[in-house]
């Protein structure tokens, strides 16, 4: 299994979007190798976990072609994980498209903002190979050759955010963005499911700056906690790749500063454009 971080950064991004604080100051004039983007991981060229507003330019940048993708699993409908405008350009005479067929997967929030965002320009000849999968926590489902489990996140009030477990022959990752904390019944229900993640990503908006687990997103001492529980449940052992991603600009997350954190807590600090194999 072939994963690619193709974002790495928070909703914002690094430099934040508006931003002339004296991080993003710094971070414009390092340059583009210190970039972050909004999150989007690439599987296998086929399956993509978001698909934020840079998912065009990323193919671009990374060389992929976005009408290879057959399975989109977006964790919640937030516009830095789901910009869904760019689907009214899947066929018709914007693309001859390889892969027919795409199906995104996501709550019910994020069929809305389908449904909103292409409302006024989706062709009929787009609109029938695209399908919209509602999820809800606790489900197990197959994506072709993808066994996925779905886990709630602590994150938004307003609808259910999801968190992914991935596998695919025998090989699995598992997905911890944009969670402020993950309930005891997750763990059970990965164990219950046989979930070995040879790697795992984790929410570090934070970075050290640790504001507890009330709010909406982790620092590095939180996501010990989850890596903790998860060796506990056995999902994971000590060989299993643990990489810290999704950082804010609050936290001044250059590839110095992060590499700080790896060294001190055994961890890889993701990067735009990292790819491992698993």
């Amino acid at each position: 299994m072939e994963i690619r971080f193709l974002g790495t950064g928070a909703a914002e991004g690094f430099p934040a979007v508006f931003c002339s604080c004296d991080y993003c100051k710094a971070v414009r004039a390092l340059g583009a190798e210190e970039y972050r983007t909004r999150s989007q991981v690439l599987i296998d060229g086929c399956l993509s976990v978001d698909f934020p507003p840079e998912a065009y330019s990323n193919s671009l940048k990374h060389g992929f072609n976005l009408g290879d993708i057959k399975y989109i699993f977006a964790t919640h409908s937030h516009m830095d994980h789901f910009y869904a405008h760019d689907f009214i350009l899947r066929g018709y005479k914007y693309a001859k498209v390889n892969e027919p067929k795409l199906q995104i997967y996501g709550n019910a929030e994020v069929r809305a903002v389908f449904n909103e965002c292409t409302a006024r320009e989706m062709k009929p000849q787009v609109a029938p190979d695209i399908e919209v999968c509602v999820l809800k926590p606790y489900q197990k489902i197959q994506a072709g050759e993808y066994k996925v489990l779905t886990l709630p996140a602590q994150h938004s009030q307003t609808e259910d955010c999801l968190l992914y477990y991935i596998e695919r022959n025998g090989k699995g990752y598992l997905h911890l963005y944009d969670a402020g904390g993950i309930e005891d019944k997750a763990f059970d229900f990965l164990a219950e499911n046989n979930a070995k993640a040879q790697a795992v990503a984790i929410d570090c908006t934070f970075a050290e700056y640790t504001a507890g687990l009330q709010l909406r997103h982790m620092g590095i001492e939180n996501d010990m906690v989850i890596k903790q529980k998860l060796l506990d449940c056995g999902v994971i052992d000590n060989n299993t790749k643990i990489i810290i991603t999704h950082f804010s600009h609050n936290c001044n997350p250059t590839r110095a500063h992060v590499s700080e954190l790896e060294k001190r807590y055994s961890v890889t600090a993701a990067y735009d454009g990292m790819k491992i194999e698993i």
